[in-house]
């Protein structure tokens, strides 16, 4: 899937969806997974994906199918019936990328998805992140070089919200050696 986000006579389109006039369309085409991922720990994790999916305005009827899905593509089987704030940071993450997902948007916004992990819990979010990108428009917001490597096919990199480069890691590395 490509995601195109364009301008269009000072108004800006989302895969040709207008901001200003389809931010209900829009809203349904993304999933977002925030640095500071806002979990509520005192509920279960199946309880927490079910009031996301009734959130989302998942059809009844798609509710359960959704979540088992869900607990199957986040790794989350094992932990599915413990409290949210019984779980570890990675578990949490894989969490929020469910919340991020139930609905099954087109478009995956994650904002520095891997931050505070330990190294085994990066990997793991990190093939994650790569297996949904194989399916899903994944856009990933990070400074750290290394996880942008692991993770992505195509880097842009934004500087005062103007695109200053564009491409592949390969390719940004021979243009800063000057190749």
């Amino acid at each position: 899937l490509t995601c195109y986000i364009a301008p269009s006579d000072g108004n800006a389109t989302v895969n040709g969806f207008s901001v200003l006039e389809n931010q209900e369309d829009i809203k349904k085409k993304i999933g977002y997974l925030p640095e500071n991922n806002p979990l509520y720990y005192d509920m279960p994790v199946l309880d927490y994906l079910k009031f996301v999916a009734d959130l989302q305005a998942v059809p009844k009827e798609q509710v359960q199918k959704r979540i088992a899905e869900m607990v199957y593509v986040c790794g989350l089987n094992v932990e599915k019936h413990k409290k949210i704030g019984e779980l570890s940071k990675g578990f949490r993450q894989r969490v929020g990328l469910a919340q991020a997902m139930i609905h099954d948007p087109e478009i995956l916004i994650l904002d520095e998805p891997t931050s505070g992990l330990d190294p085994n819990q990066i990997v793991e979010i990190r093939k994650l992140i790569k297996e949904l990108g194989k399916r899903k428009t994944v856009i990933l917001s990070t400074h750290i070089l290394p996880e942008v490597e692991a993770t992505c096919d195509r880097i842009l990199i934004i500087n005062k919200g103007k695109i200053v480069a564009d491409g592949t890691s390969e390719m940004l590395r021979k243009r800063a050696r000057g190749q």
